[in-house]
């Protein structure tokens, strides 16, 4: 059976029996979330680079020591090592970060629907960018909430994992962040929904 066919855990198990090409298909299968999620935290991509890698070599030493308790949760487990490495930068640079979208990287850009019209994409793209210039307005917990949320595909629980939150509190700030966007859009006269 092929390396790609596998479970995380199975993929795990086989690191351990000594296949290495396991522990690459795990890096392989999760780099995009957890690049995005990094490089979305701190918008610079020699510091992102750095951090997935600290967060990958974690992940295979905490392997390696038979440390890791599989629970089926091994991309939350991730994030949570990628978040604490960010906020462990952040506090030895005496600095705290902030999400922002830069020339170089855009989250909206990455998200495409192949079944769309041109009419339909035209519209999408006016409410994506819409939305894009609200959330930068929202409180970073509310804002960090949304993107993993929507962007990630997160579930509150994994939200709450990542962040250290409870599941209420991810769900409260999720609630004032669609709350705030709504008011934003009202006040701006914008139309959020897509036809």
């Amino acid at each position: 059976m092929k390396l790609s066919k596998f479970s995380d855990q199975e993929l795990i198990q086989a690191y351990l029996k000594g296949n290495e090409a396991a522990i690459e298909q795990l890096i392989v299968r999760f780099r995009s979330q957890v690049y995005t999620y990094i490089i979305c935290k701190v918008k610079n991509d020699a510091l992102a680079e750095d951090i997935f890698q600290d967060t990958f070599i974690k992940v295979i030493n905490t392997i390696r020591k038979g440390k890791y308790n599989d629970e089926g949760k091994f991309l939350p487990w991730v994030m949570r090592i990628a978040h604490n490495l960010i906020i462990d930068h952040y506090r030895k640079n005496k600095r705290m970060p902030f999400v922002k979208n830069s020339d170089e990287f855009d989250i909206f850009d990455v998200i495409k629907n192949p079944d769309n019209n041109i009419q339909e994409d035209l519209e999408k793209n006016q409410v994506l960018s819409d939305v894009k210039s609200l959330i930068k307005f929202l409180p970073s917990d509310q804002k960090e909430v949304l993107m993993m949320r929507l962007f990630y595909d997160m579930s509150f629980k994994e939200i709450s994992e990542t962040t250290n939150v409870s599941i209420n509190t991810a769900l409260g700030r999720m609630r004032y962040a669609l709350i705030n966007l709504r008011k934003m859009a009202e006040e701006k006269n914008l139309n959020l929904t897509l036809h």
